[in-house]
């Protein structure tokens, strides 16, 4: 078995949007995915991206990927790694590729001299809750996360300074 980590490639668009949406199957949460082809190749593949995406191959088959971008500490005074989504196909599971997806982000934490790594779980994947402690990944639970969007955006956007 051969197993590589490798940056997503420009004519790759279509599957990273099937990774996700993979992804959103499993969460069930195919109905919150508005992403489409040329939302990812505007977030992945521009001169100025502010997203990142590494595909796992199982002898030359994608089978996962580690969706991420770089989020900062003011606390430490230096970035860190948001990771976004994570994902390994069913067939691939048990392999060692989540693994070594949260390896790869590690290493490029420790090579750039970021702070840590963030990420979410939800809160019924035991699966995943399982994996990341095994990591030794604590969980914030001091740390509330909070979301605007929709409507309650648009609002807050349109809303006086006066």
């Amino acid at each position: 078995m051969s197993l590589t980590i490798r940056p997503a490639r420009r004519d790759e668009g279509p599957l990273v949007l099937a990774l996700i949406r993979e992804l959103a199957a499993y969460e069930r949460l195919e109905h919150e995915v508005k992403a489409d082809l040329p939302a990812i190749e505007a977030m992945l593949f521009t001169d100025h991206a502010r997203a990142f995406c590494d595909i796992a191959e199982l002898d030359g088959v994608p089978v996962g990927f580690a969706f991420w971008f770089y989020n900062l500490s003011t606390f430490e005074g230096r970035h860190g790694i948001y990771l976004e989504d994570l994902f390994v196909r069913p067939e691939a599971r048990g392999r060692g590729v989540g693994l070594a997806l949260m390896a790869h982000l590690a290493r490029r934490c420790e090579a750039e001299g970021l702070a840590r790594m963030d990420w979410a779980v939800l809160d019924w994947n035991t699966p995943a809750r399982d994996f990341y402690d095994r990591l030794g990944a604590i969980e914030a639970s001091a740390w509330i996360t909070r979301r605007l969007s929709g409507a309650a955006l648009k609002s807050l956007a349109a809303a006086s300074l006066t």
